[in-house]
């Protein structure tokens, strides 16, 4: 859907991005993940024409960019700005209006986002979580294939965060495919099927969330006889690491290794499991290892 090839960007001294590369694949709600001051963004505004690159190029449904495919996305890169006084429903035609495009979308767009039954409210009298929604709602006129979001939840309180969630899985579970830029890390691991980590205009990884995390799964067992079980752990190849805890082991291995497995080898080695849990490390986790 989007292809980056190693995007530069500078500011006078401050490097913003500095050769990023990856691919957003169809359908999937793609997280640009950082801190602050990472390049997030930066990278929006150039793949959305507002800012152009230093270097390096990038291409939409693998064509270059053209005025003609804006049409096919969507995006919400600032702060909500409607009429205050006037409705859901008259601040969307007007937006229709401006975009030349969507006029008998409307609906459609405000029952996705869950605001047909205020529909003839005031902007004025929506919750900031309601206003993210119509401001979503707006992007989405036309049915684009694809849709941009900076920061969706900034500033929300936890009732609104819930609600711009579940209607990006929702969007997920439609087709659109959507691309945010977080720094908020429970949130990506809590609706973004793939993510990209930047920091400091640099590319940490890319790839499915499971695969960025996959090097951090680690199985916890425990058997009557721990001390065969111990042994058993530590012959077997591709273990990376096995300590004591409560009660029994954690392991993690290099490539990978499903309980299914693990469960079926110690049994064929004559110990039969108790306890056996897969516990995978937080993208939080996984983040601060890669950004230290």
């Amino acid at each position: 859907m989007l292809s980056l090839h190693q995007l530069s960007k500078r500011y006078g001294p401050v490097q913003a991005l500095k050769g990023v590369s990856f691919d957003v694949p169809a359908g999937s709600v793609f997280g640009v993940l950082g801190p602050n001051g990472s390049g997030k963004t930066t990278l929006l505004g150039i793949v959305m024409d507002v800012l152009k690159a230093d270097a390096g190029t990038y291409a939409w449904f693998g064509q270059q960019p053209h005025h003609s495919l804006r049409r096919r996305i969507g995006a919400l890169l600032e702060t909500p700005n409607f009429y205050h006084y006037y409705s859901a429903i008259r601040n969307l035609q007007i937006a229709a209006a401006i975009k030349q495009r969507g006029h008998d979308d409307i609906e459609r767009v405000l029952k996705l986002c869950g605001l047909w039954e205020r529909k003839d409210s005031k902007f004025s009298t929506y919750s900031l979580g309601m206003k993210q929604r119509l401001a979503i709602a707006s992007a989405l006129l036309g049915n684009p294939e694809v849709l941009l979001l900076d920061e969706p939840t900034n500033g929300l309180d936890p009732a609104g965060i819930a609600e711009i969630r579940e209607l990006i899985r929702e969007l997920g579970r439609q087709g659109t495919t959507v691309i945010m830029a977080s720094h908020l890390l429970d949130e990506v691991e809590k609706v973004c099927t793939h993510v990209a980590i930047l920091k400091k205009g640099v590319l940490l990884t890319s790839g499915h969330v499971d695969e960025v995390l996959a090097s951090e799964d680690m199985l916890e067992v425990s058997a009557v006889d721990n001390a065969t079980l111990e042994k058993v752990l530590s012959a077997m190849a591709g273990l990376r690491s096995i300590r004591r805890h409560n009660g029994g082991f954690q392991v993690v291995f290099e490539n990978g290794f499903s309980a299914e497995a693990l469960n079926k080898h110690c049994f064929e080695q004559g110990v039969t499991l108790n306890y056996l849990a897969l516990r995978r490390k937080s993208l939080e986790a996984r983040f601060i290892e890669l950004t230290n």
